[in-house]
């Protein structure tokens, strides 16, 4: 099958095919496409086992300057795996395949470039092991936090969940799961002051991409992330997503430290062998409730920190005491999150928006637009009495911005136009809190879920045929998820 998928006619759509096999009894990553065949393990060694290595690099901080020659402007999509980086590629891979019964036998990465609109591809995508589709922005700003400005290194997302709860309160020490083991991530501690904010509110925007967002705000077009960095910091190199650079798997794993091995929940589709069931989280019918889904060895952010959570516009709300989606189960609608299209603000009639075209066009922009004012809304509610009974912490979640990449790829009129909205509602709350004399007493964590790399519509095509040919017995999720059955 391995064979099969590395065939050359498929080099434009499978960038590399993902597994994990035991040798000498220790579980280890392994990469291949038309190239060759490449053994990877945990610090970035690799040993080239057939052809030419698939991986030339690991580094995360690859395609930086953002505009510099050999920067991510100048290198857009690269159309070769050699060309590309693949940051912690076996730390990643392990815990992706780490799961008995949802882990799948192999994944195809999708290439770069590869446009696949009747399997739910969009123009702007994301998912794949690479660095700039794995690369989410990290700004840490406030009470507790260095002011150290705009900085040439990078965490990894795993890291943010940790960092957050340190700020909040949690003793580095408690920062284990519920079996007792210690979390995939560490709290960011060199960053930190060890001052203990009154608040702690950590802002995603999902699907924001990294050097965009740092370049807009230097360039004075998100003034309210210029904001943060200049009471914090901000890395350039972002904090690396787990794989895949999927949404539901990396809200999981900034809310719970952990990656999908652990926490369980594979992406957006995936299967599970133990019970038989396609699981589909990603869905309105069933994103409230995606919680489920995460194993029970695992603890969330929210059941760590101690006093009142919050969990706005997120899936993943185990344990908040406020949380969007606990009215949703509370409402019991069948529709599910669907049904908050009953309560949402008109996206027609947001102050945040520029121009009506953006909504006219797209149904996930402007549904986006909605689900972000309704947003906003929330965390002025949960804020209106002063830090006095405000959470302690507070997630809050922001869509348009993954709408807005989705719909034209990174650096597109549309995903700038998602930045500007979410860089606004934040200032619109910043204030608040400087009105009230407290933004001060706040520490703010803004990060995302993903970064997005441009398709290209000329390249099409699909590797079912390829796996269709051996008669081979297999479901393909996501698509790229292959199990054996």
């Amino acid at each position: 099958m391995i064979r099969a998928l590395c065939s050359a006619d498929l080099a434009a759509i499978v960038d590399l095919v993902v597994w994990v096999e035991p040798v000498d009894g220790v579980p280890t990553a392994h990469a291949a496409n038309h190239l060759g065949r490449t053994r990877l393990h945990p610090g970035g060694r690799q040993e080239v086992l057939e052809g030419v290595d698939p991986i030339a690099s690991q580094d995360p901080m690859a395609f930086l300057p953002y505009e510099g020659p050999t920067g991510e402007l100048a290198n857009p999509s690269p159309a070769q795996s050699r060309a590309n980086a693949y940051p912690y590629a076996a730390e990643r891979l392990l815990s992706f395949f780490a799961d008995p019964d949802r882990s799948p036998d192999l994944a195809i990465v999708h290439t770069p470039r590869h446009y696949f609109p009747d399997e739910g591809g969009h123009v702007g995508e994301h998912g794949s092991l690479d660095v700039i589709q794995s690369r989410a922005p990290l700004v840490l700003s406030g009470v507790g936090v260095r002011p150290l400005g705009l900085l040439d290194e990078h965490a990894r997302l795993v890291d943010v969940g940790p960092t957050m709860a340190v700020l909040a309160g949690v003793d580095p020490d408690d920062l284990r799961d519920a079996q007792g083991e210690p979390l995939d991530g560490r709290p960011l501690t060199a960053y930190l002051t060890g001052e203990t904010p009154r608040a702690v509110v950590g802002v995603l925007w999902d699907g924001a991409h990294c050097s965009d967002l740092l370049h807009l705000a230097e360039a004075g077009e998100l003034p309210t992330v210029a904001r943060l960095i200049e009471r914090g910091l901000a890395l350039r190199g972002g904090a690396v997503a787990e794989f895949p650079s999927i949404t539901l798997t990396n809200h999981t794993s900034i809310l719970t430290g952990v990656g999908p091995g652990r926490h369980g929940v594979m992406g957006n589709v995936y299967y599970d062998r133990g019970t038989g069931e396609r699981v589909v989280p990603n869905d309105e019918k069933t994103w409230h409730r995606s919680s489920e889904w995460i194993h029970d060895s695992v603890e969330t952010i929210f059941e760590l920190v101690p006093g009142a959570t919050a969990s706005i516009d997120d899936a993943i709300d185990r344990g908040a005491d406020y949380s969007t989606m606990g009215l949703v189960r509370e409402d019991g609608s069948e529709r599910g999150a669907g049904g908050m299209g009953d309560h949402l603000p008109k996206a027609s009639t947001s102050p945040f928006l520029s121009d009506p075209r953006f909504i006219q066009r797209d149904g996930y922009f402007r549904w986006g637009v909605s689900v972000d004012d309704l947003g906003l809304i929330q965390i002025q509610r949960l804020f209106a009495g002063g830090l006095a009974t405000a959470p302690r912490f507070t997630w809050w979640a922001n869509v348009v911005t993954d709408a807005g990449h989705h719909a034209a790829g990174p650096r597109s009129e549309p995903a700038r136009e998602a930045l500007r909205q979410a860089d606004a509602r934040l200032g619109v709350f910043l204030d608040e809190l400087a009105a009230r004399g407290e933004l001060d007493d706040v520490a703010i964590v803004l990060t995302a879920d993903h970064g997005f790399e441009g398709s290209d519509p000329a390249c099409t095509g699909s590797w079912r045929s390829a796996l269709d040919a051996l008669g081979i017995p297999y479901r393909d999720e996501g698509p790229g998820f292959v199990y054996l059955v």
